[in-house]
């Protein structure tokens, strides 16, 4: 019997404020154990939390950018539960009234763009951290407590439960991954727990109306152990169900060493932390004017990006889309498309330079990028410097395979696209004359390829066209080589 798989995401981004949601603390990464850890954060008698409007407006941006609904008054509660991290006794995030409600996220599927809905998005601050390993030997078989991250401002990201598989999760994950970086509230690294991912996931049979019971998957912090988490989750339910067995509602951990979850503790409802208002903070009150200052800041969003790409460069919906994937790749292109059109004194760059361009920042630019495992604003070849490289190709001084010689040239920092022409002496052979000797010195070499292709063997012309080339070291003109070996053969 079929089963349809039911995912929804909960997404702690930790915003990018340079002090705590509660307190004036750092919330810098990587400080030794307790130095970042003010009054307020360890909860000491007597203190007061005072909140942080460079949280607020992070939160009403992600709400802006998502479509979402802002509400003008949100509430701040208690969320009561024990742990040795939580100073308190009790978290203070949102329960009934959070700051976004609503909105959706785009992600691409096998089956076309799907919306997936979101339910909020709300503020609260992080829990401290239990270290287990790398105590002194005095505390060996101990758990110490760092409560650096204690207070740190966070925005919980409520999916519906709209994702029918593995991969439509991590396509979700990524987008909204890629969206809270775009509009500068989060940095998303997820290897110092910037950005996380709760994972619910539960089977139903197919045509079943009614949702199964959920179990929740804590703390994914890569797109890799989300994929396999929710796999082995769903693997994991459909055989506990055929067997005869249920699914508890339970909170599990994955272990990617294993590759599979475990269980946790039983799975808590909201009752269980016994939510009420914090009355040491007043409801957070956001007017229009806010709102409106917020919206005026924002950058152009990828959607309305990806639309503009397609629109003004006729780019294919796919190229658009891996331009805007990351902000910085999307910006590198822009600089490099204007930069195009001011060397050639027009307004705009025409389509086929554009989808030049495209090709070039999405192929060799970024493979250069990934091999060197650095960011796009550390790459030693600039838009400008891209721009000249392109120009050379489209007025013919190179080829499109020789400019790949010049890109590695420019990336080791040999100097820019024309010094490197000149210095290799790379510059194409576009005088026909010049290519009508060679070829005709390549036909009388090559007579059995050349009957071939009389045969109607079209690959045999390829083969002729390669040693044209080869003869030439690649700085043929490679049109023109064609049409003049087509010429001679009487194609």
């Amino acid at each position: 019997m079929s089963w349809e798989v039911v995912i929804g995401l909960e997404t702690h981004a930790q915003l990018s404020t340079a002090s705590k949601i509660f307190s004036g603390a750092s919330t810098a990464f990587g400080a030794a154990p307790n130095t970042h850890a003010s009054a307020v954060d360890i909860a000491l008698p007597g203190v007061l939390p005072v909140l942080n409007k460079g949280a607020v407006e992070r939160a009403i941006r992600f709400g802006l950018a998502v479509g979402g609904t802002i509400n003008k008054r949100s509430v701040f509660a208690r969320k009561n539960y024990f742990y040795p991290d939580l100073p308190k006794g009790y978290q203070i995030s949102q329960y009934e009234i959070p700051v976004v409600q609503g909105g959706s996220i785009a992600i691409a599927t096998k089956n076309g763009e799907k919306a997936v809905r979101l339910t909020r998005a709300h503020l609260e601050e992080d829990a401290g951290k239990s270290l287990h390993e790398g105590l002194s030997q005095a505390a060996s078989g101990m758990t110490g407590i760092d409560l650096n991250r204690a207070g740190t401002p966070l925005l919980e990201i409520v999916s519906e439960p709209d994702m029918r598989s593995a991969e439509e999760a991590v396509a979700y994950a990524k987008s909204l991954h890629s969206l809270v970086r775009w509009i500068g509230i989060c940095d998303g690294n997820m290897q110092e727990g910037s950005f996380r991912f709760d994972a619910n996931v539960s089977v139903r049979r197919a045509g079943d109306a009614r949702l199964g019971i959920r179990t929740e998957t804590k703390n994914l912090n890569s797109f890799r152990f989300l994929q396999h988490a929710i796999e082995f989750e769903v693997r994991r339910q459909i055989a506990l169900i055929e067997d005869g067995g249920t699914v508890e509602q339970e909170t599990r951990l994955y272990d990617p060493d294993r590759n599979e979850t475990r269980s946790m503790r039983t799975k808590e409802d909201a009752h269980d932390y016994r939510y009420f208002p914090d009355p040491d903070l007043p409801p957070l009150a956001i007017d229009e004017a806010w709102i409106e200052r917020v919206k005026s800041e924002l950058p152009e969003l990828p959607v309305a990006l990806k639309e503009r790409f397609s629109r003004d460069y006729a780019l294919p919906p796919a190229d658009a889309a891996q331009l805007v994937a990351s902000y910085e790749i999307a910006h590198y292109f822009q600089v490099l498309s204007k930069a195009l059109a001011d060397k050639l004194d027009i307004a705009a760059v025409q389509p086929e330079i554009a989808k030049m361009a495209a090709n070039w920042v999405l192929g060799d630019f970024s493979a250069a990028l990934n091999r060197a495992d650095i960011d796009v604003t550390d790459s030693p070849v600039s838009p400008g410097a891209l721009a000249v490289l392109i120009l050379r190709i489209h007025d013919g001084t190179i080829s499109g395979k020789i400019a790949k010689e010049v890109f590695d040239a420019m990336w080791a920092g040999e100097g820019d696209a024309d010094s490197i022409i000149e210095k290799r002496g790379l510059r194409q052979i576009s005088d026909a004359g010049a290519i009508e000797r060679i070829v005709n010195d390549i036909i009388a070499a090559n007579a059995p390829i050349v009957a071939e292709y009389r045969a109607g063997k079209e690959k045999a012309f390829n083969s002729l066209v390669g040693k044209v080339m080869a003869a030439t070291k690649g700085k043929a003109n490679p049109a023109q080589v064609n049409a003049i070996l087509k010429q001679k053969l009487g194609a």
